[in-house]
């Protein structure tokens, strides 16, 4: 059986471009760069990570922040413990700016960003913050994403 459409350019059309991050150990009380956006806006469709390293430390939460290339950093997301989170446990960007960060409650499933709840984002970075001194764990993170103006990309930084 022939297929026509494979998989990827089934996913390109549907939900935009794919940039993947390598896993990452997660930040102690900081800001870490995910993603860069490059030469004009962007419609973030989704953002999903997934726990490569159990993420240890002193009650860690963990929050997604957009840091615009001029302006103040907004949070896409409010705090949520990710305490003891275990190899697969999923993240996933809330439809609502304010929400909190969606935790998998099974590990290996999250639910999908709404395609209603796609932002706008000029050029800048997208960061995820963990708030414990002594948080440890890694994560790797999957951006997708449509450029709403001509040149606009997105790279893991």
């Amino acid at each position: 059986m022939t297929t026509i459409i494979q998989g990827r350019d089934m996913r390109t059309l549907l939900f935009g471009r794919k940039v993947d991050q390598p896993a990452k150990t997660v930040p102690q009380n900081a800001l870490s760069n995910l993603f860069t956006i490059t030469g004009g806006r962007i419609i973030l469709m989704g953002l999903y990570g997934e726990v490569t390293t159990v993420i240890g430390g002193t009650t860690p939460s963990a929050k997604l922040v957009y840091s615009p290339a001029s302006g103040t950093d907004t949070d896409l997301c409010t705090a949520t413990a990710i305490t003891s989170d275990a190899v697969n446990t999923q993240y996933s960007l809330p439809a609502a700016v304010g929400s909190a960060l969606n935790v998998s409650s099974q590990v290996g499933q999250v639910v999908a960003q709404p395609g209603n709840g796609a932002h706008v984002l000029n050029a800048g970075t997208v960061d995820v913050h963990v708030s414990a001194a002594d948080a440890t764990g890694a994560v790797k993170w999957s951006l997708l994403y449509v450029p709403l103006d001509d040149g606009a990309s997105v790279a893991a930084a």
